[in-house]
């Protein structure tokens, strides 16, 4: 599963366009009062003014071998979120390593090195090795109804886990983690899980999809724009 577009929703779209931009230094490629796009490898990020809004998670594919230069990199510019002392998150039964951090609505973001892709880089750490959005967060009160809505749609699998907790529907590229929000908060902070709602554009197994996550349903949007 590729994402290809992601949009989420913000009360605070200067702050937002702020952090993006200055902070963080991603390429923007649109920004209005309402409305801000950034390139984020192969994937763009949209977020879009609403006033009504909470936070999200969403995961950022970086090389195999870059854990710790990120967190080096990220460490001039935020404040890294940790699971007591540690900074590098080890997650050995994806094979991975995590490193987590706010954005300006709180929004955890993640950026994560996949070792089973086998994608390390000789470059300095930079935001070209911002590789592609890989993961966004959709807390459920029923995890088997989001998968079979999901898998009806689009043909998508389930990549780990099951329907009680959480649930990883997708492959490496691509994710929809999925957690029982009355069961599990978000890691490593602990923070509650809202189903909170966005917009993503797809391709999974070679065929493009547009869906919507509103009032925590699913609901198909017809043709991606790109």
């Amino acid at each position: 599963m590729q994402i290809k577009e992601l949009t989420i929703y913000s009360s605070k779209i200067k702050e937002q366009s702020e952090f993006y931009a200055q902070v963080l230094g991603l390429p923007q490629i649109e920004e209005s009062a309402n409305k801000l796009s950034f390139q984020c490898g192969k994937s763009i990020l949209h977020i879009e003014f609403n006033a009504d809004t909470s936070p999200y998670h969403f995961a950022i594919n970086i090389p195999a071998n870059k854990e710790l230069e990120a967190l080096n990199w990220l460490k001039s510019k935020v404040k890294i979120l940790k699971d007591g002392d540690r900074e590098i998150q080890d997650f050995d039964f994806w094979n991975a390593k995590a490193i987590y951090f706010y954005d300006s609505d709180q929004n955890i973001v993640e950026l994560i090195a996949r070792k089973n892709l086998n994608n390390p880089s000789d470059q300095k750490f930079g935001l070209d090795q911002f590789l592609e959005i890989s993961e966004i967060g959709m807390p459920t009160t029923d995890i088997q109804k989001k998968y079979d809505r999901l898998a009806r749609l689009t043909g998508i699998e389930i990549f780990d886990g099951g329907f009680e907790r959480f649930c990883a529907i997708g492959d490496e590229h691509g994710l929809f983690i999925c957690i029982d929000k009355a069961l599990k908060d978000w890691y490593p902070t602990n923070d509650k899980a809202f189903s909170s709602a966005f917009e993503i554009e797809l391709v999974e197994k070679g065929k493009a999809y547009r869906l919507a996550y509103k009032n925590g349903e699913i609901t198909a949007l017809g043709k991606p724009n790109s």
